[in-house]
Protein backbone atom coordinates (compact mmCIF):
# COMPACT_ATOMS: atom_id res chain seq x y z
CA UNK A 1 0.00 0.00 0.00
CA UNK A 2 1.13 3.20 -1.02
CA UNK A 3 2.73 5.59 1.67
CA UNK A 4 0.13 8.36 0.67
CA UNK A 5 -2.88 6.63 1.15
CA UNK A 6 -1.92 5.10 4.53
CA UNK A 7 -1.13 8.76 5.57
CA UNK A 8 -4.52 9.72 4.62
CA UNK A 9 -6.40 6.61 6.18
CA UNK A 10 -4.88 8.22 9.50
CA UNK A 11 -6.11 11.62 8.43
CA UNK A 12 -9.40 10.88 7.91
CA UNK A 13 -9.81 8.55 11.12
CA UNK A 14 -8.81 11.27 13.54
CA UNK A 15 -10.47 13.83 11.15
CA UNK A 16 -13.52 11.61 12.05
CA UNK A 17 -12.95 11.12 15.78
CA UNK A 18 -12.78 15.10 16.23
CA UNK A 19 -15.67 15.21 14.72
CA UNK A 20 -17.56 12.79 16.59
CA UNK A 21 -16.62 14.85 20.31
CA UNK A 22 -17.42 17.84 18.36
CA UNK A 23 -21.06 16.21 17.76
CA UNK A 24 -21.14 14.92 21.22
CA UNK A 25 -20.22 18.46 22.73
CA UNK A 26 -22.57 20.14 20.65
CA UNK A 27 -25.58 17.72 21.95
CA UNK A 28 -24.48 16.85 25.52
CA UNK A 29 -21.98 18.76 27.23
CA UNK A 30 -22.64 22.16 26.20
CA UNK A 31 -25.90 22.64 25.97
CA UNK A 32 -28.65 25.34 25.99
CA UNK A 33 -28.63 27.99 23.37
CA UNK A 34 -24.88 28.49 22.95
CA UNK A 35 -23.93 25.74 19.98
CA UNK A 36 -21.88 27.49 18.14
CA UNK A 37 -19.41 26.27 15.93
CA UNK A 38 -16.68 28.31 17.75
CA UNK A 39 -17.81 27.43 21.24
CA UNK A 40 -17.59 23.61 19.85
CA UNK A 41 -13.84 24.53 18.95
CA UNK A 42 -12.97 26.23 22.53
CA UNK A 43 -14.15 23.50 24.36
CA UNK A 44 -13.02 20.84 21.91
CA UNK A 45 -9.50 22.29 22.79
CA UNK A 46 -9.59 23.01 26.56
CA UNK A 47 -7.13 21.20 28.10
CA UNK A 48 -9.48 18.49 30.05
CA UNK A 49 -11.21 17.13 27.15
CA UNK A 50 -7.80 17.55 25.22
CA UNK A 51 -6.01 15.55 27.91
CA UNK A 52 -8.55 12.97 28.82
CA UNK A 53 -10.11 12.40 24.98
CA UNK A 54 -7.42 13.63 22.20
CA UNK A 55 -3.98 12.94 23.97
CA UNK A 56 -4.85 9.52 25.65
CA UNK A 57 -6.41 8.22 22.58
CA UNK A 58 -3.25 9.24 20.08
CA UNK A 59 -0.95 7.37 22.68
CA UNK A 60 -2.97 4.36 22.84
CA UNK A 61 -3.67 4.40 18.68
CA UNK A 62 -0.11 4.61 17.80
CA UNK A 63 1.51 2.76 20.93
CA UNK A 64 -0.55 -0.17 19.40
CA UNK A 65 -0.15 0.78 16.04
CA UNK A 66 3.79 0.30 15.92
CA UNK A 67 5.03 -1.81 19.05
CA UNK A 68 1.93 -3.66 20.14
CA UNK A 69 1.47 -5.19 16.59
CA UNK A 70 4.85 -5.41 15.22
CA UNK A 71 6.28 -6.75 18.08
CA UNK A 72 4.09 -9.16 19.61
CA UNK A 73 0.41 -9.64 17.43
CA UNK A 74 2.55 -10.35 14.62
CA UNK A 75 5.23 -12.26 15.67
CA UNK A 76 2.35 -14.41 17.42
CA UNK A 77 3.33 -13.81 21.35
CA UNK A 78 -0.08 -13.95 22.63
CA UNK A 79 1.22 -14.57 26.56
CA UNK A 80 3.51 -10.87 26.32
CA UNK A 81 0.27 -9.63 24.51
CA UNK A 82 -2.33 -10.75 27.06
CA UNK A 83 -0.48 -8.48 29.86
CA UNK A 84 1.26 -5.35 27.43
CA UNK A 85 -1.75 -4.63 26.23
CA UNK A 86 -4.07 -3.58 29.24
CA UNK A 87 -0.42 -2.44 30.92
CA UNK A 88 -0.17 0.42 28.69
CA UNK A 89 -3.87 1.15 28.40
CA UNK A 90 -3.45 1.41 31.99
CA UNK A 91 -0.26 3.53 31.70
CA UNK A 92 -1.64 5.78 28.65
CA UNK A 93 -4.72 5.92 31.24
CA UNK A 94 -3.46 7.16 34.19
CA UNK A 95 -1.11 10.08 32.35
CA UNK A 96 -4.00 12.10 31.46
CA UNK A 97 -6.44 11.50 34.44
CA UNK A 98 -2.89 12.92 36.90
CA UNK A 99 -3.20 15.70 34.76
CA UNK A 100 -6.63 16.80 35.62
CA UNK A 101 -5.70 16.18 39.32
CA UNK A 102 -2.75 18.41 39.05
CA UNK A 103 -5.19 20.64 37.35
CA UNK A 104 -8.57 20.58 37.88
CA UNK A 105 -11.00 22.30 35.29
CA UNK A 106 -12.68 24.43 38.07
CA UNK A 107 -9.45 24.90 40.50
CA UNK A 108 -11.23 22.57 42.67
CA UNK A 109 -9.49 19.22 43.91
CA UNK A 110 -10.77 16.14 42.85
CA UNK A 111 -12.07 13.04 44.99
CA UNK A 112 -11.16 9.50 44.47
CA UNK A 113 -14.50 8.98 43.98
CA UNK A 114 -14.36 11.28 40.73
CA UNK A 115 -10.90 10.45 39.47
CA UNK A 116 -11.97 6.48 39.74
CA UNK A 117 -14.90 6.84 36.83
CA UNK A 118 -12.70 9.42 35.10
CA UNK A 119 -9.85 6.66 34.81
CA UNK A 120 -12.04 3.71 33.77
CA UNK A 121 -13.97 6.10 30.82
CA UNK A 122 -10.32 7.00 29.72
CA UNK A 123 -9.15 2.85 29.63
CA UNK A 124 -11.82 2.09 27.78
CA UNK A 125 -11.38 5.01 25.37
CA UNK A 126 -7.76 4.01 25.08
CA UNK A 127 -8.12 0.53 24.74
CA UNK A 128 -10.67 0.80 21.88
CA UNK A 129 -8.58 3.33 19.92
CA UNK A 130 -5.88 0.44 20.61
CA UNK A 131 -8.33 -1.91 19.22
CA UNK A 132 -8.96 0.04 15.85
CA UNK A 133 -5.21 0.89 15.34
CA UNK A 134 -4.73 -3.34 15.45
CA UNK A 135 -7.04 -3.68 12.72
CA UNK A 136 -5.92 -1.06 10.83
CA UNK A 137 -1.99 -2.20 11.15
CA UNK A 138 -2.99 -5.31 10.30
CA UNK A 139 -5.18 -3.79 7.09
CA UNK A 140 -2.51 -2.23 6.12
CA UNK A 141 0.15 -5.40 6.21
CA UNK A 142 -2.55 -7.84 4.52
CA UNK A 143 -2.71 -5.51 1.92
CA UNK A 144 1.30 -5.04 1.78
CA UNK A 145 1.43 -8.77 1.35
CA UNK A 146 -0.78 -9.14 -0.96
CA UNK A 147 1.03 -6.28 -3.15
CA UNK A 148 4.17 -8.21 -2.67
CA UNK A 149 3.11 -11.56 -3.02
CA UNK A 150 1.35 -10.99 -6.97
CA UNK A 151 4.33 -9.39 -7.69
CA UNK A 152 6.57 -12.28 -6.46
CA UNK A 153 4.08 -14.93 -8.92
CA UNK A 154 4.71 -12.36 -11.94
CA UNK A 155 8.21 -12.57 -11.69
CA UNK A 156 8.38 -16.29 -10.90
CA UNK A 157 6.02 -17.01 -13.78
CA UNK A 158 8.15 -14.72 -16.21
CA UNK A 159 11.11 -17.06 -15.50
CA UNK A 160 9.35 -19.86 -15.60
CA UNK A 161 7.94 -18.70 -19.42
CA UNK A 162 11.53 -18.05 -19.84
CA UNK A 163 12.89 -21.10 -18.72
CA UNK A 164 10.17 -22.88 -20.93
CA UNK A 165 11.68 -20.69 -24.07
CA UNK A 166 15.16 -21.45 -23.51
CA UNK A 167 14.42 -25.17 -23.30
CA UNK A 168 12.23 -25.51 -26.35
CA UNK A 169 14.31 -23.55 -28.77
CA UNK A 170 17.70 -25.29 -29.16
CA UNK A 171 15.76 -28.96 -29.17
CA UNK A 172 14.45 -27.37 -32.71
CA UNK A 173 17.75 -25.36 -33.79
CA UNK A 174 19.72 -28.18 -33.35
CA UNK A 175 17.05 -30.50 -35.54
CA UNK A 176 16.99 -27.86 -38.32
CA UNK A 177 20.67 -27.48 -38.41
CA UNK A 178 21.48 -31.49 -38.59
CA UNK A 179 18.62 -31.70 -41.43
CA UNK A 180 20.55 -29.05 -43.21
CA UNK A 181 23.98 -30.62 -42.66
CA UNK A 182 22.87 -33.74 -44.29
CA UNK A 183 21.16 -31.87 -48.01
CA UNK A 184 24.37 -29.97 -47.79
CA UNK A 185 26.27 -32.84 -49.30
CA UNK A 186 23.11 -33.87 -52.05
CA UNK A 187 21.98 -31.10 -53.29
CA UNK A 188 23.93 -27.57 -52.60
CA UNK A 189 21.03 -24.98 -54.16
CA UNK A 190 18.16 -26.55 -52.07
CA UNK A 191 20.51 -26.28 -48.94
CA UNK A 192 20.73 -22.77 -49.30
CA UNK A 193 17.49 -22.02 -49.96
CA UNK A 194 16.65 -23.51 -47.07
CA UNK A 195 19.54 -21.94 -45.18
CA UNK A 196 17.57 -18.55 -46.27
CA UNK A 197 14.28 -20.30 -44.82
CA UNK A 198 16.13 -20.67 -40.85
CA UNK A 199 17.77 -17.20 -41.40
CA UNK A 200 13.94 -16.31 -41.62
CA UNK A 201 12.80 -18.69 -38.67
CA UNK A 202 15.65 -17.54 -36.46
CA UNK A 203 14.65 -13.62 -37.25
CA UNK A 204 11.21 -14.64 -35.93
CA UNK A 205 12.72 -16.60 -32.69
CA UNK A 206 15.42 -13.31 -31.80
CA UNK A 207 12.75 -10.66 -32.29
CA UNK A 208 9.17 -11.97 -32.72
CA UNK A 209 8.88 -14.51 -29.23
CA UNK A 210 10.56 -11.41 -27.12
CA UNK A 211 7.02 -10.50 -27.07
CA UNK A 212 4.44 -11.35 -25.14
CA UNK A 213 1.94 -12.34 -28.23
CA UNK A 214 2.21 -12.01 -32.25
CA UNK A 215 0.08 -12.13 -34.71
CA UNK A 216 -0.84 -15.59 -35.64
CA UNK A 217 -0.77 -14.77 -39.01
CA UNK A 218 3.55 -14.78 -38.23
CA UNK A 219 2.88 -17.69 -36.46
CA UNK A 220 1.34 -19.26 -39.67
CA UNK A 221 3.75 -18.36 -41.81
CA UNK A 222 6.56 -19.59 -38.96
CA UNK A 223 4.77 -23.20 -39.01
CA UNK A 224 4.99 -23.89 -42.67
CA UNK A 225 8.73 -23.06 -42.81
CA UNK A 226 9.31 -25.41 -39.83
CA UNK A 227 7.37 -28.08 -41.61
CA UNK A 228 9.57 -27.66 -44.98
CA UNK A 229 12.40 -27.72 -43.25
CA UNK A 230 11.38 -30.84 -41.18
CA UNK A 231 10.86 -32.42 -44.77
CA UNK A 232 14.24 -32.59 -45.68
CA UNK A 233 15.09 -35.69 -43.01
CA UNK A 234 11.69 -37.59 -44.32
CA UNK A 235 11.84 -40.00 -47.14
CA UNK A 236 8.42 -39.62 -47.38
CA UNK A 237 8.26 -35.90 -47.64
CA UNK A 238 3.85 -36.09 -49.40
CA UNK A 239 2.63 -38.29 -46.00
CA UNK A 240 2.95 -34.75 -44.20
CA UNK A 241 -0.06 -33.01 -44.04
CA UNK A 242 -0.67 -29.60 -42.83
CA UNK A 243 -3.50 -27.56 -43.49
CA UNK A 244 -5.32 -24.16 -42.39
CA UNK A 245 -9.03 -23.74 -42.00
CA UNK A 246 -10.17 -19.99 -42.00
CA UNK A 247 -8.97 -16.69 -41.53
CA UNK A 248 -5.95 -16.11 -39.03
CA UNK A 249 -6.06 -12.46 -39.35
CA UNK A 250 -7.00 -10.12 -36.01
CA UNK A 251 -5.91 -13.51 -34.17
CA UNK A 252 -3.21 -13.08 -31.33
CA UNK A 253 -1.73 -16.02 -29.71
CA UNK A 254 1.73 -16.68 -27.66
CA UNK A 255 4.45 -17.61 -30.04
CA UNK A 256 5.78 -20.41 -30.42
CA UNK A 257 2.88 -22.30 -28.89
CA UNK A 258 1.93 -25.15 -31.49
CA UNK A 259 5.87 -25.66 -32.91
CA UNK A 260 6.33 -27.82 -29.40
CA UNK A 261 3.83 -30.47 -30.24
CA UNK A 262 4.78 -30.53 -34.31
CA UNK A 263 8.58 -30.57 -33.34
CA UNK A 264 7.70 -33.99 -31.22
CA UNK A 265 5.46 -35.59 -33.82
CA UNK A 266 8.94 -34.94 -36.02
CA UNK A 267 10.88 -36.96 -33.52
CA UNK A 268 8.71 -39.40 -32.40
CA UNK A 269 7.01 -40.44 -36.42
CA UNK A 270 7.44 -44.05 -38.32
CA UNK A 271 9.14 -42.82 -41.62
CA UNK A 272 8.08 -46.09 -43.07
CA UNK A 273 4.32 -45.70 -42.56
CA UNK A 274 1.78 -43.92 -44.70
CA UNK A 275 -0.21 -41.12 -43.34
CA UNK A 276 3.16 -39.99 -41.34
CA UNK A 277 2.19 -36.78 -40.28
CA UNK A 278 -1.11 -34.74 -40.00
CA UNK A 279 -0.97 -31.40 -38.48
CA UNK A 280 -4.31 -28.56 -38.79
CA UNK A 281 -5.28 -25.51 -37.60
CA UNK A 282 -9.17 -24.71 -37.64
CA UNK A 283 -9.74 -21.09 -36.90
CA UNK A 284 -13.61 -20.29 -35.57
CA UNK A 285 -14.57 -16.97 -34.34
CA UNK A 286 -14.11 -17.59 -30.73
CA UNK A 287 -11.70 -20.32 -30.50
CA UNK A 288 -9.12 -21.80 -32.22
CA UNK A 289 -8.15 -25.45 -32.65
CA UNK A 290 -4.86 -27.31 -33.18
CA UNK A 291 -4.70 -30.65 -34.07
CA UNK A 292 -1.43 -32.76 -34.48
CA UNK A 293 -0.89 -36.44 -34.78
CA UNK A 294 1.59 -39.04 -36.26
CA UNK A 295 1.69 -42.80 -36.57
CA UNK A 296 4.57 -44.59 -34.57
CA UNK A 297 5.86 -47.68 -34.47
CA UNK A 298 5.52 -50.41 -31.50
CA UNK A 299 8.95 -51.94 -30.70
CA UNK A 300 10.06 -54.39 -28.41
CA UNK A 301 10.15 -51.70 -25.06
CA UNK A 302 6.73 -50.18 -25.83
CA UNK A 303 5.99 -46.94 -27.68
CA UNK A 304 7.90 -43.71 -28.05
CA UNK A 305 8.13 -41.89 -24.72
CA UNK A 306 5.76 -38.74 -25.42
CA UNK A 307 5.59 -37.61 -22.03
CA UNK A 308 9.11 -36.31 -21.10
CA UNK A 309 10.46 -33.24 -19.70
CA UNK A 310 9.15 -31.49 -23.01
CA UNK A 311 5.74 -32.27 -22.64
CA UNK A 312 5.99 -31.27 -18.91
CA UNK A 313 7.08 -27.92 -20.11
CA UNK A 314 4.35 -27.28 -22.69
CA UNK A 315 1.37 -28.10 -20.42
CA UNK A 316 3.20 -25.76 -17.58
CA UNK A 317 3.55 -23.13 -20.33
CA UNK A 318 0.13 -23.48 -21.47
CA UNK A 319 -1.14 -23.18 -17.73
CA UNK A 320 0.79 -20.04 -17.37
CA UNK A 321 -0.42 -18.21 -20.10
CA UNK A 322 -3.81 -19.91 -20.82
CA UNK A 323 -5.15 -20.74 -17.28
CA UNK A 324 -8.46 -20.87 -17.85
CA UNK A 325 -8.47 -20.55 -21.80
CA UNK A 326 -7.35 -23.83 -22.71
CA UNK A 327 -8.12 -27.75 -23.21
CA UNK A 328 -4.96 -29.81 -24.12
CA UNK A 329 -6.29 -33.53 -25.02
CA UNK A 330 -3.35 -36.11 -25.56
CA UNK A 331 -4.06 -39.97 -26.97
CA UNK A 332 -1.95 -42.69 -28.07
CA UNK A 333 -4.08 -45.34 -29.48
CA UNK A 334 -3.82 -47.87 -32.17
CA UNK A 335 0.02 -46.31 -32.74
CA UNK A 336 -1.28 -43.27 -33.27
CA UNK A 337 -0.23 -40.57 -30.92
CA UNK A 338 -2.61 -37.38 -30.95
CA UNK A 339 -2.65 -34.01 -29.24
CA UNK A 340 -5.42 -31.62 -29.77
CA UNK A 341 -5.17 -28.08 -28.17
CA UNK A 342 -8.44 -25.47 -27.95
CA UNK A 343 -7.58 -22.14 -27.25
CA UNK A 344 -10.30 -20.07 -26.42
CA UNK A 345 -10.46 -16.26 -27.29
CA UNK A 346 -11.24 -14.26 -30.18
CA UNK A 347 -9.99 -12.02 -33.10
CA UNK A 348 -8.89 -8.49 -32.41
Amino acid sequence: MKKWFVVLLHIGYWLLYLLLLATILRLVAIGGRNRSFSTVLYWLLRPPLLWTAILPAALSFYIFYTFIFSRLLQRKKMVTLLWAAPAVVALVSLFPVMLVYLDPPLKKPLSAGELLPMFVAVSVLTFIHGVIALVMKGFVSWYGDIRLKERLMQRNDEMELALVKSQLNPHFLFNTLNNIDVLIGRDPDMASAYLNKLSEILRFMLYETRSEEVPLEKEVQYIGKYIDLQKIRTANPDHIHYTVEGEPRGWIVAPMIFIPFIENAFKHADNKKKGLIRISLRIEKDVLIFCCENSHGRQQDGPPDHSGLGNDLIQKRLKLLYPDSHVLEISDADDIYKANLTLNGSAR
